[in-house]
């Protein structure tokens, strides 16, 4: 009896090590077949989707099978591991096994969004729609719906969103990206003005931040955009009227059409620094930090006006007649391919 009974554990015990070795061998076979796939492909991953019903998924495709084995395989192993949503990429040569483990790493395609200095609120805006892997919440939003929905109701959005290239991934909103592009710009706004030197005439970082954004209209040049500071900020101390082009510009808004005249320079609106004193009542653009940095750090000197010389940069003066001579020999005198400001680079 005890003979029976050993033999019939030995035989269970055999017949264990047996079936634990087929689940092994099948659980491995499926972790390293290849994909069915003879091209690139993209997986979209909805949030709250499970590993199972996409494993499921791709057998009902043809692009895996043997999907109860490799779910078992997510159990055992993965499960402790955050599925992330977005879309995934299946290239041919992949296995299973690689799948799995993009998914366990969060390995989903990320695209890029480039804002640009300079530009404004409109253009920011009319960026973010153009990109279809957005989820576009914002597309139908007033300007200050977009700032209500960024907890900032009330304040106006020039300015406020700090140009850089940003990475998402498919499904990531909009307003998530203006979100990060706010925070953005309020961390280097700070951190430049807790730097800033003594005696500046902003009575906070805001004004520093509307001074910015008129130097980077004013130049691309980064060697001189401290120096149109520095007479921007002469002109304030002594109550001189800015007096700069871009301001008119944006003030227009729709109405330019690509040059100003002289009644438009004599137009009065809360942006013409031909016509107002002091800085417009808000940014008229997007700055970098290097513009924020030169408004913070405006360079010493006499110069008082500056003139483009038709290459993007530009000549500065002291005096008005030194100005007028430079009005005279770069403005009056335009050569064909003249420029106010830099070619664009690359947009």
């Amino acid at each position: 009896m005890i003979r029976k009974f050993f033999s019939l554990l030995l035989l269970l015990i055999v017949l264990s090590a047996m079936a634990l070795g087929y689940v092994a061998w099948a659980v491995g076979n499926s972790v390293r077949q290849p994909l069915l796939i003879d091209q690139e492909q993209m997986l979209e991953v909805a949030p709250g989707a499970t590993p199972g019903g996409l494993i499921n998924r791709l057998a009902a495709d043809g692009i895996l099978q043997d999907p109860l084995w490799l779910r078992l395989y997510w159990r055992l192993n993965l499960a402790q591991s955050k599925l992330h949503s977005g879309e995934y990429r299946l290239e041919p040569g992949m296995t299973a096994g690689d799948l799995l483990d993009s998914w366990r790493s969060g390995d989903v395609v990320q695209y890029s969004l480039t804002l640009v200095e300079g530009w404004n609120f409109r253009q920011f805006r009319a960026e973010l729609a153009r990109h279809p892997k957005l989820a576009q919440e914002l597309a139908s939003a007033s300007d200050a719906e977009v700032m209500a929905a960024l907890g900032q109701a009330g304040v106006h959005p020039e300015g406020r969103f700090f140009p850089d290239t940003y990475r998402y991934v498919k499904g990531m909103r909009d307003l998530d990206l203006l979100r990060q592009a706010h925070a953005r710009m309020q961390q280097v706004l700070e951190q430049e003005w807790d730097s800033r030197d003594e005696g500046l005439p902003y009575a906070d970082a805001y004004q520093a931040l509307i001074m910015a954004s008129l130097i980077e209209r004013e130049t691309g040049v980064p060697e001189e955009r401290r120096e149109i500071a520095g007479v921007f900020v002469r002109r304030l101390r002594i109550g001189m009227r800015l007096q700069t082009d871009p301001t008119v510009i944006y003030g227009m808004g729709e109405a330019y059409n690509g040059r100003i005249t002289r009644a438009d320079l004599r137009r009065p609106t809360p942006y013409n620094t031909y016509v107002i004193d002091g800085m417009p009542p808000t940014p008229i653009a997007m700055p970098g930090r290097e513009a924020i940095h030169a408004a913070l750090h405006p360079l010493a000197g006499r110069s008082l006006y500056f003139v483009a010389r038709g290459d993007g940069s530009h000549v500065f003066s002291a005096t008005l007649d030194a100005h007028n001579r430079a009005v005279r020999e770069y403005q009056l005198k335009r050569r064909s391919d003249y420029r106010s400001s830099p070619a664009p680079a690359g947009r």
